[in-house]
């Protein structure tokens, strides 16, 4: 794939299971590709685990870091990463399942919700990567298990399974995180 004028000096997307170490690793490589960083969080406080699952990633990120929270839209980041050359988003899963979890049952499995989840992830990646900045995107991998109980879990796991082959083949280096160890899988 040609790198267009002004794309992203680098797309780095760095995958792996839940605890696996990845949003450690990936902090780090933003921390190594320069400053300022913009750290773009797509959690969202559901109870009182999520809410010290948020604290604790704060809590490790440097504090000169911005911070642009998606609210569930990740073009709500968008105006802020214009100032920043090197772009953290943590995580494209946390982003899509907080997306699902707003649908009703009754449409769980829409295609149209799935296209437009594919859509906006995509348009996500190109305004992230145009302007000569570092994007680092993190992401749970979903397919080292086995095939989900419910209806919303296999749609989860599908969308997921786009949205992360869309950024692995568009990115320059990707990384698999196992046990807190990063091994290099493209680039």
């Amino acid at each position: 794939m040609e790198r267009k004028e002004g794309a992203a000096l680098s797309l780095i997307v760095v995958t792996g299971g839940v605890r696996s170490g990845k949003s450690r690793f990936a902090e780090e490589l933003a921390a190594q590709a320069g400053s300022p960083v913009l750290y773009v969080a797509t959690g969202q406080v559901w109870d009182e685990e999520m809410k010290q699952r948020i604290e604790r990633h704060r809590a490790r990120r440097p504090r000169d870091w911005g911070l642009a929270e998606t609210n569930g839209t990740l073009s709500a980041a968008l105006p802020q990463m214009e100032r920043y050359p090197v772009v953290l988003l943590d995580c494209l899963s946390t982003w899509i399942s907080t997306r699902l979890m707003s649908v009703p049952e009754a449409s769980w499995r829409d295609e149209a919700i799935s296209r437009a989840l594919m859509d906006e992830a995509e348009q996500w990646l190109d305004a992230a990567c145009s302007g000569g900045r570092t994007v680092i995107a993190v992401t749970s991998e979903v397919g080292l298990g086995g095939v989900a109980m419910t209806k919303l879990g296999r749609w989860f796991a599908d969308v997921l399974g786009d949205v992360n082959q869309l950024a692995a083949r568009r990115a320059d280096t990707v990384y698999a995180v196992l046990a807190g160890i990063p091994w290099r899988i493209k680039g």
